[in-house]
């Protein structure tokens, strides 16, 4: 496995993992294409073989020291095999470089996999958006504190 940038390129193969990820609230086309072409956000894909099978979207505020992990995608037949962990790995050293200190995210409040994973991985949870998603399904709110990392 190889985790990179992801290239215009790679719009095709991000599209297609966005479908097979996610039942809903998934990203266009459209969506895809801007974000990889915006100076504002950062996806890093997982590949295997040449086939995309993960990806993080790192979005990025002019003068604020927080980054958002806007999304986090892991082909289903890939997942729990450690991809998700090391994307977010890849996206907080994407943070840190960027002279961000804190890395957030909304996950839905069903998806008890991914809450674990970001549990795991440090993050705690702070809020939540009701009604955030398509099915009116609550977002909960965590987030990572990233400068002490840059210490350590």
């Amino acid at each position: 496995m190889r985790v990179r940038p992801a290239q215009p390129g790679d719009l095709d193969g991000l599209l297609a993992l966005e479908g097979r990820a996610f039942t809903t609230d998934r990203m266009s086309r459209r969506s895809l294409r801007g974000f990889l072409n915006s100076p504002r956000a950062l996806m890093i894909v997982a590949d295997l073989d040449r086939e995309l099978i993960g990806h993080a979207l790192v979005l990025f505020r002019s003068n604020s020291a927080v980054a958002r992990l806007y999304s986090l995608a892991v082909a289903p037949e890939h997942c729990r095999l450690g991809i998700g962990q090391v994307l977010i790995g890849a996206a907080e050293k994407v943070a840190l470089k960027c002279q961000r200190t804190c890395l957030r995210l909304e996950v839905h409040q069903k998806n008890l996999a991914a809450i674990a994973l970001y549990h795991k991985a440090g993050y705690r949870m702070f809020g939540r958006y009701l009604r955030y998603y398509e099915d009116r399904g609550n977002a909960l709110r965590f987030e990572k504190r990233l400068a002490s990392a840059r210490a350590g």
